[in-house]
This record gives structure tokens, sequence and C-alpha cells, in this order.
């Protein structure tokens, strides 16, 4: 009457009805365990993902203060350059004062002492032609062109 398909299937309803609260239970607790482990780990995605957020903001504010830091570096060192470069220049447009100063200096003296040794030069000149008049007794005629011969005879001897 009743084939073996019919006892498996009341043996299976028996076993749902014996065991499916427990195992219904097992099932339903397995399920919130993987649904609480599941909505831990998105917890912690969201915990990190708030970190790295945080992280990035941190790292690009160091960013800006560091490329803020760099440009105050490369105004202040363009300042310093400038400074250098006008105090070089300073110092080099006073030195090519006291180099012209000196120049100048050495000109004159070298002036004065040509300027002398010319007058010295026509003293002995004047000294000489002075000695030969008073000893050959010569007329006036003759003192001058004693005077125009040493003339002649300075610029020979200064040319």
């Amino acid at each position: 009457m009743f084939n073996e398909a019919f006892w498996v299937a009341v043996a299976f309803v028996l076993f749902f009805v014996l065991f499916g609260k427990k195992l219904r239970g097992a099932l339903i607790g397995k399920l919130d365990e993987r649904s609480d482990r599941i909505r831990n780990e998105l917890d912690e995605a969201v915990r990190l993902r708030e970190e790295a957020q945080e992280l990035l903001a941190t790292c690009q504010r160091q960013q800006r203060e560091a490329a803020q830091e760099a440009k105050r570096l490369l105004e202040h060192a363009a300042e310093e350059a400038e400074r250098a470069t006008k105090d070089a220049e300073a110092r080099l447009t006073e030195q090519l004062a006291r180099r012209e100063q000196l120049a100048k200096e050495k000109i004159a003296q070298a002036e004065a002492q040509a300027i002398a040794d010319i007058r010295d030069h026509a003293i002995d000149i004047a000294i000489a032609a002075t000695a030969e008049v008073i000893a050959s007794g010569l007329d006036e005629t003759g003192v001058n062109a004693l005077i125009d011969r040493a003339i002649v005879g300075l610029e020979q001897r200064l040319g």
C-alpha cells in the first residue's frame, strides 16, 4: 500500500517537524552571525575610510605648508641674492672710484714731476747759456742768437 517514496516523504516531514525548530534556529543563527560579521566589516571599512580621508587631508595640508615654506625660502634666497648683488656692485663702484682717484693722483704726480724736470732742465740750459755769455762777452745780438740755440737745444733734448 504505501511504497518507499511515501515513507521517505513521511520521514522527511517528521524529521523537519522534530528538528525544524533547531535547524531553523541554527540556520538563522548562522545567518545572523554572518550578517553581524558583514555589518562589522562594513563599520570597519567606514572607519578605515574616514581615517584614510583624515590622513589624506593631513597630507594635503602638509603638502600645502611645504609648498608655502619652499616659496618663502625661494623668495628669501632671491632677496639675499639681490642684496649680495647690490653689495658687490657698491663695493665694485667704490673700488673703481678709489682706483680712479689713485690713477689721477699718479698722473698728477707724473705731470708735476715732468714739469719739475723741464724746469730743472731749462734752468740748467739757462745757466749754461749765461755762463757762455759771461765767458764770451757777447753783445745783444750774440746773446739773442745764443738763447735761440739754447731753445732749439732744449727742444731736441726734450723731444
